[in-house]
């Protein structure tokens, strides 16, 4: 079985790669694809991040695809593309698409914040540059480098990823989906996990917990991955 580490198209595959290692460790198969640069050639970008995926994923054998933050809303596009392999979903502090139709990176009541940090080119900071430090900071461990390494391969993107519609296509939550999450805000995410029936596990963090604690989050992502 490949875990298949998806991170947020916001930031970098840095964000996974310690868990990716972790897992690796123990025994197990996962990959990282880098979707820092799914913006390049311009809407949509969805299909972009669809390849990206395959492309990095090992022919053959089970696949866990676990998705971290707005990476989430793209998870039923990727198992389409993936197809039977895909025996479970795991949301890790990620956004929970609908049961089908479209759905938007950007929700509504953000979007006015994002169009406030564009510049006049339509492009958006980095996602660490988009909080004060008395926010970003506490996200990572004490080591630097390692901060410094996820806000370098941070992508800038178009305002415009935010607000293209992704399509969901019916029937992609039949296999177990399960919720993984860290603290505020996604409490309220993993409530309606709970309404959905899913499986909710919490590993108390910060949202870039899985650079923090790679081996509380390994460890919750094979719990999960066994009641699959």
């Amino acid at each position: 079985m490949t875990f298949v580490l998806v991170h947020s198209p916001s930031v970098g595959p840095s964000t996974w790669a310690p868990v990716a290692q972790a897992l690796e460790r123990r025994g197990h198969q996962a990959v990282v694809p880098d979707l820092t640069g799914v913006t390049g050639g311009g809407p949509p970008h969805w299909p972009r991040i669809v390849e990206a995926v395959r492309a990095a994923t090992p022919a053959g054998g089970r696949i866990v695809l676990a998705a971290h933050s707005n990476a989430g809303l793209f998870v039923p596009v990727i198992k389409e593309g993936l197809g039977d392999r895909v025996v479970a979903c795991v949301f890790a502090d990620a956004h929970l698409p609908p049961e089908r139709g479209l759905v938007r990176p950007g929700q509504d009541d953000f979007l006015p914040f994002l169009r406030e940090l564009a510049g006049d080119d339509g492009v958006l900071p980095r996602w660490t540059d988009w909080w004060s430090e008395e926010d970003v900071a506490p996200m990572f461990p004490a080591d630097p480098a390692v901060r410094d390494r996820v806000v370098a391969e941070q992508p800038r993107l178009p305002l415009g990823f935010y607000t293209d519609p992704v399509p969901v296509p019916a029937g992609w939550d039949a296999v177990r989906c399960s919720f993984l999450w860290f603290g505020p805000p996604y409490d309220t995410v993993a409530e309606q996990a709970r309404r959905r029936g899913w499986p909710v596990l919490r590993v108390p963090g910060r949202h870039l917990h899985p650079v923090v604690d790679p081996e509380a989050v390994t460890g919750a992502l094979l719990k999960l991955s066994r009641r699959s």
